[in-house]
């Protein structure tokens, strides 16, 4: 499924979602399936910058697609991590690179999300798009 084709699937699923309530548990819902996060990775080094509360992201590349752990200590932020993840994890430098940059937008995020938390998705969109950009001109 392409990046384009995760974020319809996406949109189709929030939009059933008509009360912010029911979105804000599906985003809970979203982080409780993320993956556990090495603990080697839980360090400064790999914290994203911009986040009100703590987030991690490792990124390393293979076979061509850039593979993420990523993890976070409060509940919606958590939930927010999970639903890049299911947009950027396991895909060519290229394919993050060119994703659309409005994912909050197209599912109702940006209205609903305080400014600290839109901030924090942003800061983390920002970072694999930058993991991407440096993975794609090591492959160069």
């Amino acid at each position: 499924m392409t990046i384009n084709e995760t974020i319809s699937a996406l949109e189709h699923e929030f939009a059933s979602l008509t009360e912010w309530e029911d979105r804000y548990a599906h985003i809970i819902a979203l982080g409780r399936g993320l993956p556990s996060y090495p603990e080697a990775y839980r360090t400064d080094e790999f914290k994203v910058r911009g986040c009100q509360s703590q987030v991690w992201l490792h990124a390393e590349i293979k076979d061509g697609a850039i593979h993420f752990d990523a993890d976070s200590d409060a509940m919606i932020v958590k939930g927010l991590v999970a639903l890049l993840m299911r947009l950027y994890n396991n895909r060519t430098p290229q394919e993050i690179l060119e994703a659309p940059g409005d994912v909050a937008a197209r599912l109702g995020l940006d209205q609903h999300l305080s400014q600290n938390r839109s901030s924090g998705l942003a800061s983390i969109a920002k970072q694999v798009k930058l993991y991407a950009l440096a993975y794609s001109m090591v492959r160069a």
